[in-house]
């Protein structure tokens, strides 16, 4: 009930702040899709500490890449998840980040500190500490568009705005279920409205770590879901499912697709099979948010992927020259408004590519905009690559690839996928022995590179073809793949 988790958020409040984590102090985030979740996010905002929203497929690279730029104090993980040893990874990240004070878990606490024992702590509510509302409230983590993955400051009053403007716009109230099926770090089911306008509203929140069709649809029947988020990967799956699951959803009457394109055929069949209540999302955790509305047109639904949240968010649309084009004219987004970032936390290099001098955000989205204010997204100009819902920078991975002592060079590829949207290969030049997939994959392993970040697919090559000027010719390596 919301009184338990008012009540388990205090005590755990009153745990962490008997730790010695104080107001201010940034805290990693890691914890899977569970209320134990949301009784740690509650708890590390009451004690007024600042949340780092580092998702279950993190590794120790990504970790101690966050820990460093946001002076992490503590660290809260589970004991292990999917197989994976979270406090192994956390004795590392100790020996690389001495700044890491606490690392809590839940579960077998192994060394560490256990987050039951902070749970059990007497409360001691005492009068709420009022937060300035421009202050950071908790930190996301980019897509990771160049480099590794950026954090994101969002303010406790831009926060609350993202969550409750979206729960208008859905029509979200205290009598729907709304169920997390993608990770609850992720800004789309944590706010879009998510987590947060689900709490804002009453409405009963439901979690499932396992977002597979078997899995989701009987937390739905069993719980009357009403409402979900998930990527296009995942819905396509589960709209082919209705044809072999014993159970399926009956009881939905919003599910919002968002985190990539869908396409306008894959959204008809999700409107027929699924329910007729299909939301497009587009947006982006540093702010800007887009929402095809209830009651939209099926055309609209279909082939757009909506209109900004706010009558004040600014859009420009720019060629390459960074002058406006017309509407219906291909163009990068750039963006300005009332929830959207001024800068990435600590990174002003990045911060100085990353926004104009009118402090608009370069979201690297095309897009086009109808003369009714809706968007078509049409493509990107950064590289990554969307691989069932994470946004991988391939300069990144390409990174670790050129560190193998085998590899002289390497590409890191987007190639189509039917089931994960996007899949990632590597397109690689041996300067030895070549390796095997799983020989690489291990070796990222061993590097800590995420697990949603490591190639699906190895591709031996003699040499990687090259533009005029010189820089490997990605789309020719991609035309090779797949012919």
């Amino acid at each position: 009930t919301y009184a338990e988790l008012d009540e388990r958020a205090d005590r755990a409040a009153a745990g962490l702040a008997a730790l010695g984590i104080a107001s201010g102090d940034r805290v990693l985030l890691q914890l899977p899709n569970g209320c134990e979740f949301a009784v740690a996010l509650f708890a590390l905002l009451r004690a007024g500490a600042i949340p780092v929203m580092c998702l279950p497929g993190h590794r120790a690279a990504e970790l101690g890449h966050f820990a460093a730029v946001s002076g992490a104090t503590a660290l809260l993980i589970p004991d292990t998840a999917q197989g994976f040893d979270h406090r192994a990874m956390a004795q590392t990240l100790l020996q690389d980040r001495p700044v890491l004070r606490h690392v809590i878990v839940d579960g077998d606490r192994g060394p560490f500190v256990s987050w039951s024992q902070v749970c059990a702590h007497p409360s001691q509510r005492a009068a709420p500490k009022t937060a300035d509302p421009g202050s950071p409230a908790l930190l996301l983590v980019s897509g990771g568009t160049t480099g590794l993955p950026k954090l994101i400051p969002r303010t406790h009053d831009d926060y609350v705005y993202n969550a409750t403007a979206s729960a208008e716009i859905c029509g979200l109230t205290g009598d729907d279920v709304y169920l997390v099926a993608l990770p609850a770090a992720h800004n789309f089911p944590l706010a879009c409205p998510g987590l947060l306008g689900a709490v804002a509203v009453g409405a009963t929140t439901v979690f499932v770590n396992d977002p597979s069709p078997e899995s989701a649809f009987s937390a739905i029947v069993r719980h009357g879901v009403t409402a979900t988020a998930l990527v296009p990967a995942l819905v396509n799956l589960w709209a082919q499912a209705t044809e072999w699951e014993p159970e399926t959803p009956t009881s939905l009457r919003l599910l919002q697709v968002g985190g990539a394109k869908l396409e306008a055929d894959d959204a008809r069949r999700i409107r027929e099979t699924l329910t007729p209540g299909l939301q497009q999302v587009f947006g982006m955790a540093e702010g800007l948010l887009c929402y095809t509305r209830p009651g939209d047109p099926s055309e609209l639904v279909d082939r757009t992927q909506g209109r900004p949240l706010s009558a004040d968010d600014e859009l420009r649309i720019v060629d390459d020259a960074g002058l406006a084009v017309p509407d219906g004219t291909e163009g990068e987004l750039l963006v300005r408004g009332p929830y959207t970032i001024n800068g990435y936390f600590r990174a002003e290099s990045d911060n100085a590519r990353s926004f104009d001098p009118d402090g608009f955000y370069r979201s690297g989205d095309l897009v086009r905009r109808r003369a009714d204010g809706y968007l078509e997204v049409t493509g990107r100009v950064k590289d990554v690559i969307h691989r069932g819902g994470e946004t991988v920078a391939a300069g990144d991975l390409e990174e670790h690839l050129h560190a193998h002592p085998a590899i002289l060079s390497a590409a890191a590829i987007a190639l189509p996928d039917p089931y994960l949207g996007e899949k990632i290969c590597a397109a690689v030049v041996f300067a030895g022995t070549p390796v095997t997939l799983t020989e690489l994959n291990d070796y990222l392993d061993q590097r800590g590179v995420a697990r949603h970040a490591r190639p699906d697919v190895l591709t031996p090559m003699t040499a990687l073809p090259t533009t005029a000027v010189g820089k490997i010719d990605k789309k020719a390596i991609a035309r090779q793949l797949q012919a």
